[in-house]
């Protein structure tokens, strides 16, 4: 009999908690279930037309279509470079500081996979992105995890945050080397202002550690929010690297468009291990997504209002329904806390008997990492017809537990 042979690198990695609810939904459908899904973060709006009349355009010119570039082609670095000089009047060199990558994933898994040494640690906080802890264990390195402190209007505790660091320099064998930031956050929709960044960047410099920011919601703000930049800050080159993705701010989730810009040495080495692996996005879809960050934004400022309607709608109609929770100001989400006294069941079992008692599906909370298990995450991908249907829905189902 032959002795299999074991992948350690595969056993590492936890089981996909979501699994169990994409499942259950399945399941729910077949057997003719109206499942209202805010389960996943999947844009359900069109790309907007003047993006794909360009994609077009160029998919007829037969020159586009041999391999193109890994690194991105240099009309797109360059509009990326504008894109980052218009928003946050920030200066970018197109060939040592930008590089694009298919979608914003792939660009920080590859980053992570270049950078990491077996052993490094990488702090990370909870609850996350999966992906953002699990590249350095797919890279052979370690996640220093700490719980990412929010106040109730989903604003950062910065000072549990830095102390949170300090933490993790004093305890941590080997010292850190790298630090995660998600603002606004997936999926807590925490966000932070600049001087948090201005803090952030003098305790890099001083712990000698690199800073990763993934910046995906930046331009789907509400309330007169406006994202930051780390790259805003002096110096901040020096330490920092910010990931972008075009998925949420103009509707091109499939078409896998994202972009890694700032510190030249993590720049170069994202750039070197892409030219082992790949030859570049399409050129038709770079061209265009030229044309995105290029052209008129009116498009963006209507997909953002489109998402701080369904967020106004869903606050009220839910909270009518008697699950209270606070506005976001930012991101395609909403955090909301389990109700009592529902919340011990925990959020895998409680998003299980919300999916089939109340044909509503939601993201559980303990998928993003031990501190979101008092929550659950709500992504604003359902017209406000349906949200008002599933608030309710879920009214008689927190009635027939003893709930509002």
């Amino acid at each position: 009999m032959f002795d299999e042979i074991e992948f350690e690198k595969i056993k590492r990695l936890p089981k996909y908690v979501f699994a169990a609810v994409n499942e259950l939904k399945m399941s729910q459908r077949h057997a003719g279930a109206d499942v209202i899904d805010f389960s996943m973060g999947n844009p359900d709006g069109p790309t907007p037309q003047h993006i794909i009349d360009k994609m077009v355009e160029s998919v007829r010119k037969p020159k586009t279509h041999g391999y193109s570039v890994s690194k991105g082609i240099y009309k797109l670095r360059l509009a990326i470079c504008r894109w980052y000089r218009e928003k946050y009047g920030v200066e970018l060199d197109p060939d040592t500081e930008v590089v694009a990558s298919m979608g914003s994933k792939e660009g920080y898994v590859n980053l992570v996979q270049a950078i990491t040494n077996p052993g490094d640690v990488a702090m990370v906080p909870d609850p996350c992105y999966p992906i953002h802890s699990q590249a350095f264990i797919l890279a052979g390195g370690n996640v220093h995890r700490f719980k990412l402190e929010m106040r109730e209007d989903y604003t950062l505790d910065e000072d549990a945050f830095f102390s949170s660091i300090e933490t993790a320099m004093r305890e941590s064998f080997p010292r850190p080397k790298y630090l995660v930031v998600n603002f606004p956050n997936n999926p807590t929709t925490v966000t932070i202002d600049l001087p948090f960044y201005e803090k952030l960047v003098d305790v890099a410099r001083r712990e000698r550690f690199y800073v990763i920011s993934d910046i995906a919601y930046a331009e789907i703000t509400f309330d007169g929010y406006r994202t930051p930049s780390i790259l805003q800050v002096p110096g901040a080159k020096d330490v920092a690297v910010e990931s972008y993705t075009l998925s949420k701010t103009y509707n091109m989730a499939g078409w896998r468009v994202g972009f890694l810009v700032g510190n030249p040495k993590l720049v170069g080495a994202l750039v070197k291990i892409k030219s082992w692996l790949d030859y570049g996005m399409f050129t038709p879809i770079q061209v265009a997504s030229t044309v995105a960050l290029n052209e008129d934004q009116s498009c963006v400022r209507e997909i953002c209002d489109i998402y701080r309607k369904r967020r106004d709608v869903l606050v009220q109609s839910f909270g009518n329904a008697g699950w209270e929770i606070e506005k976001p100001r930012a991101s395609m989400f909403v955090w909301a806390r389990i109700p009592e006294p529902l919340r011990e069941l925990g959020s895998l079992e409680f998003s299980k008997k919300l999916l089939v008692e109340a044909n509503v599906a939601v993201s559980p909370g303990i998928g993003f990492g031990t501190y979101g298990d008092e929550y659950v995450r709500i992504a604003l991908i359902e017209n406000e017809e349906r949200i008002r249907q599933a608030a309710r829905n879920i009214r008689k189902f927190l009635k027939s537990h003893g709930c509002g």
